[in-house]
């Protein structure tokens, strides 16, 4: 089966999520950091979304799609943690908690994994 060029794939996207944060960050009037928090959070979006393709075409040498959907999950959490601590700094115990809750559900998650194999 051919290798599918998700490289080129995901620079695609990545220039699409840039594109569409500048265009938002114009729009609502935000400052660089929560752009750049936005570009972080759209781009995990897009991981989760290619964790999805690599269940239906599995790599051989590649990364596994689970890894793939943590990795995804990560960046949404920090970039939306970055994103609520940059919109509003007195909210920056929410930003601490959404890391922690998320980090804790992936280990959980993580550790149930291991007991099905």
């Amino acid at each position: 089966m051919p290798r599918m060029p998700l490289g080129l794939l995901s620079f695609g996207v990545f220039v699409i999520i840039v594109a569409i944060s500048i265009v938002v960050s114009i729009q609502l009037n935000l400052n660089g950091y929560a752009s750049l928090a936005l570009i972080i959070t759209l781009y995990g979006v897009w991981t989760i979304a290619l964790a999805g393709i690599r269940v239906k075409n599995p790599e051989r040498y590649a990364r596994g799609a689970y890894s793939i959907f943590v990795w995804g999950i990560l960046l949404v959490a920090v970039g939306g943690a970055w994103l609520i601590y940059s919109l509003q700094a007195a909210y920056w115990l929410y930003s601490v908690l959404l890391l922690l809750i998320v980090i804790g559900i992936l280990a959980v998650v993580s550790a149930l994994r291991g007991f099905r194999k």
